[in-house]
């Protein structure tokens, strides 16, 4: 071979080799928006179960062309709307972000206090407060914003300020949510100095406020209305729900017809702010509802869980269709899941004779001080008692010359003999496990906001607290949910090994090519 045409063959490979890179780079290419999707109380079997009714442009799309994780769930125990919000947005469980729950007991105040309130910041166009002080770690937004030098885009929009707040991060540009009083989009001044005027004309124009008077809740269709596929029931009566009162705006926010003002307000968003117009990766989270209406049992409101679903179908379509048309399929990165529980059911055991009973919170602290009086004199030992968790007072166990560790080890021994109960774990044994079952225990609990003690009663059996009325049922159900992919060039894949939540932001940081949040070990999914 001549040189001549080694030359040529040389130069015809790095071509070929650059022409590949080339193509390599493209598909690969970050997009410009991520969406996340969180839908408060979606389960996989519900989703299944009305897929009849379904269009082909909401969760069918989803489930037939995205990377669909069908086995998911969270690695901890207890789960609610804010634990669940906080872990998709940390990639860690409440052990390392410290939310806990949307309450818990105060130590200093020994008094609830809320997940995101925040008296140094007020509320916008709404008297609740709010930031995201108590959440301890960084957020795959707040990663984003320190990635791009503060020039991506993080905007959350949900019904509730805690979800609102909770995916938005310490970072992001704004959170908005629907006051419960007035019905207008409101937010907080940590992220706002005064309303944005997009939002304000929006308020002025489509806000629930604006339409609830002449607002009615009926079928979406005639086979939503008539017919269950849920219960397999048959035919049933329609429904038709109006909203009035001083709580119309709670029951508006618990109903499927809340889900297209989550959507119409996405659109708002990134209309208005510009999200993905750049090349800059920017980030919406977007909460929508799932759960039954006005928090009801599923015996209550068949048909208007039926309904929800439906709605949320079309309403997903909605949303994915317009930033798919707004910046191409290849441009933009949907991730949608559960936050993984739902509304407990107010079973009536006894009336089946099924084994069950109440648990008294406040009746067990008053027998536990009594219980330690006999060991130490008597005095105030259980200081307040909130949910399954025991405080003790520890400026008297202190005073006394009492060690934490013998007082929840004797609190244990009593507590364990005691009808209905069925664990009893103390603050030091869940740091210190490492036991697989504990493990899950253990991730839901903080040393900060949780008791000394946390009590686990029989299946069956309910929590009462005296004082607060709270009145919880014990149930060791397993909700199935999926984790979705779609877009940005993700492939078609069902995929059944089981997976848990805390993945999603490494897996999300991976594609948009930044540091997963700081307290997240967990690895990408794919």
């Amino acid at each position: 071979m001549t040189n001549k045409s080694i030359y040529i063959t040389l130069l015809a490979i790095l071509g070929f080799h650059a022409e590949i890179q080339a193509d390599t780079t493209q598909a690969t290419a970050a997009p410009r928006l991520v969406v996340c999707i969180s839908i408060d109380q979606l389960r996989s079997d519900y989703l299944q179960a009305f897929e009849p009714l379904y269009s082909e442009d909401g969760f069918l799309r989803l489930l037939h062309e995205g990377l669909v994780y069908s086995h998911a769930s969270y690695p901890f125990t207890p789960i609610d709307r804010a634990s669940a919000m906080a872990s998709i947005a940390t990639g860690v469980t409440p052990y390392y972000n410290n939310i806990v729950g949307q309450k818990w007991m105060s130590r200093e105040t020994l008094r609830p206090v809320g997940c995101v309130d925040d008296q140094k910041h007020a509320g916008l166009q709404t008297a609740d407060t709010g930031s995201p002080a108590k959440l301890s770690t960084s957020t795959i937004g707040d990663e984003l914003k320190v990635a791009t030098a503060g020039k991506a885009l993080v905007y959350a929009i949900a019904p509730y300020r805690d979800a609102a707040v909770l995916s938005a991060g310490h970072a992001a540009d704004g959170a908005l949510w629907i006051d419960d009083v007035s019905g207008n989009w409101c937010s907080s001044n940590y992220y706002f100095s005064a309303l944005p005027s997009w939002v304000q004309a929006y308020n002025r124009l489509q806000a629930p406020s604006r339409k609830i008077q002449s607002l009615t809740w009926e079928p979406f269709s005639l086979l939503t209305g008539n017919f269950s596929y849920f219960m397999q029931m048959g035919e049933q009566k329609p429904f038709k729900h109006d909203f009035r009162g001083d709580t119309q705006y709670v029951e508006y926010k618990a109903s499927a017809l809340v889900n297209a003002d989550m959507t119409e307000m996405a659109k708002q968003c990134v209309a208005c702010t510009g999200m993905g117009n750049d090349k800059v990766t920017d980030l919406l989270c977007v909460t929508y509802y799932a759960g039954n209406y006005n928090h009801r049992t599923v015996t209550e409101c068949q048909m208007e869980l039926q309904d929800t679903y439906v709605r949320l179908d079309n309403e997903i379509g909605r949303l994915i269709s317009h930033f798919e048309k707004m910046f191409g399929r290849d441009k933009v990165l949907f991730v949608l899941t559960s936050t993984g529980y739902s509304d407990e059911e107010s079973a009536d055991y006894d009336k089946y004779r099924i084994p069950s009973g109440t648990f008294y919170m406040d009746r067990t602290s008053n027998l536990m001080n009594i219980y330690f009086g006999a060991f130490w004199g008597q005095g105030l030992y259980v200081e307040a008692t909130y949910g399954n968790q025991i405080f003790l007072n520890h400026k008297l166990l202190e005073s006394r010359k009492i060690s934490v560790t013998d007082a929840t080890s004797r609190a244990q021994e009593f507590l364990a003999m005691m009808s209905g109960v069925r664990n009893v774990y103390t603050s030091l044994q869940l740091l210190t496990t490492q036991d697989e079952y504990l493990q899950k225990v253990r991730n839901g609990f903080s040393p900060e906001r949780c008791g000394d003690i946390v009590i686990e009663v029989a299946p069956g059996w309910r929590i009462h607290n005296e004082n607060t009325q709270e009145n919880v049922l014990s149930r060791a159900s397993f909700t199935q949910f999926p984790i979705i992919f779609w877009g940005a060039g993700t492939q078609a894949e069902q995929v059944h090994t089981p997976v848990t939540i805390d993945r999603i932001a490494p897996t999300v940081a991976r594609a948009i090519r930044i540091r997963a949040p700081n307290a997240c070990s967990s690895e990408p999914l794919f």
